[in-house]
């Protein structure tokens, strides 16, 4: 059999020709219909868009994507084509929590946020929102929980948004980006729902991109009506907004989940699909590099943190070089979480 994978997924080299009959990787942004016209899978990023016009006369028998999110699938003409398709939810709920934690401590020490003054809604409640609630009440806050699909289904308590406009110092999405349903998430960010917000919140999109409304994120930090942004996820990336870029408190490109162990993992849950798929064996192993020999890491529990992963430096990368927005997610350096 022939894979096609996205030659910026990680730890899968070797691995994956040990698997496969055939594997040819390709920049997941430049993967066309004759590249994959003869392949049986695709394992992806965000990058690449799996539709009817990449995969129409191919003979693709199945897709994963190596991402929590997968709004880049069109599902559902990939279930009308018959083409089975997964993502790989969870895999970097860790690497997120982590990345939300060190931007905790930052703000912190630059007096933004607090445990006494400020509560923190967590909207979207999945993998990646519980891993970010729990992080966050171990560090003393008091985490309010949206998620209308698990209300819906589970029942229990659950905090409405305008509870969360009302009451929160802090509101930081993870949520799947989508349009249609009863919850539809595209710029549930908007002005409308700032123009609620009774705190001058915190902002941070570790989420989708347009999740929030730009112009109306730039329009509240302007008002004040907002105190900070934490841009992680970015509409239209890579050409993002220069003006939200400068006003964010952090801004980085879409890294969040980039830990080594985080991507370790979608690495492994995506060729572990594919083989569960076509009824191959699974027996392989993906671990992550360890840390620098040596490293003498820090007794203070927020300077540890920091020595693991500080925001500060993707921020400054970012915000210097914006056009690179690409090549410092393609090229992103090792990050472990422990």
């Amino acid at each position: 059999m022939k894979v096609v994978i996205d030659d910026k997924i990680p730890f899968v080299r070797g691995v994956a020709e040990q698997l496969f009959g055939e594997v040819t990787y390709l920049p997941g942004d430049g993967i066309t219909a004759s590249d994959v016209r003869d392949a049986d899978a695709l394992v992806v990023r965000t990058r690449t868009r799996c539709d009817r016009e990449l995969l129409e006369g191919s003979r693709v028998q199945f897709v994963v994507t190596a991402t929590i999110g997968y709004d880049h699938l069109d599902t559902a003409w990939l279930d009308a084509a018959g083409i089975g398709w997964t993502n790989c939810p969870g895999c970097n709920a860790t690497s997120v929590a982590q990345y939300v934690h060190s931007a905790f401590i930052v703000m912190e020490r630059e007096g933004l946020v607090s445990p006494s003054a400020d509560a923190v809604g967590v909207v979207g409640v999945g993998h990646v929102g519980t891993a970010v609630a729990r992080v966050l009440e171990r560090r003393g806050y008091h985490v309010l929980r949206n998620d209308p699909p698990r209300e819906a289904r589970e029942g229990g308590t659950w905090s409405s948004l305008a509870s969360i406009a009302a009451e929160c110092g802090v509101i930081t999405y993870h949520t799947p980006l989508t349009t249609e349903g009863p919850w539809p998430t595209f710029h549930m960010a908007d002005a409308a729902f700032f123009d609620r917000c009774r705190r001058r919140p915190v902002i941070i999109n570790a989420a989708r991109g347009s999740v929030a409304d730009t112009p109306a994120l730039l329009a509240a930090l302007e008002t004040e009506t907002v105190r900070a942004a934490v841009v992680d996820t970015w509409e239209h990336e890579p050409e993002i907004s220069r003006e939200l870029l400068e006003k964010a408190f952090l801004a980085t490109p879409h890294i969040a989940g980039y830990s080594a162990d985080g991507k370790a993992n979608a690495t492994r849950m995506a060729l572990e699909a594919v083989c569960r798929h076509f009824g191959l064996l699974t027996e392989f192993s993906i671990e992550p590099p360890a840390l620098p020999e040596g490293m003498v890491t820090a007794t203070d529990g927020d300077e540890r943190a920091l020595q693991l992963y500080d925001p500060r430096h993707d921020s400054e990368a970012l915000k210097a070089h914006p056009d690179r927005f690409e090549w410092l997610r393609g090229n992103y350096p090792l990050r472990r979480e422990i």
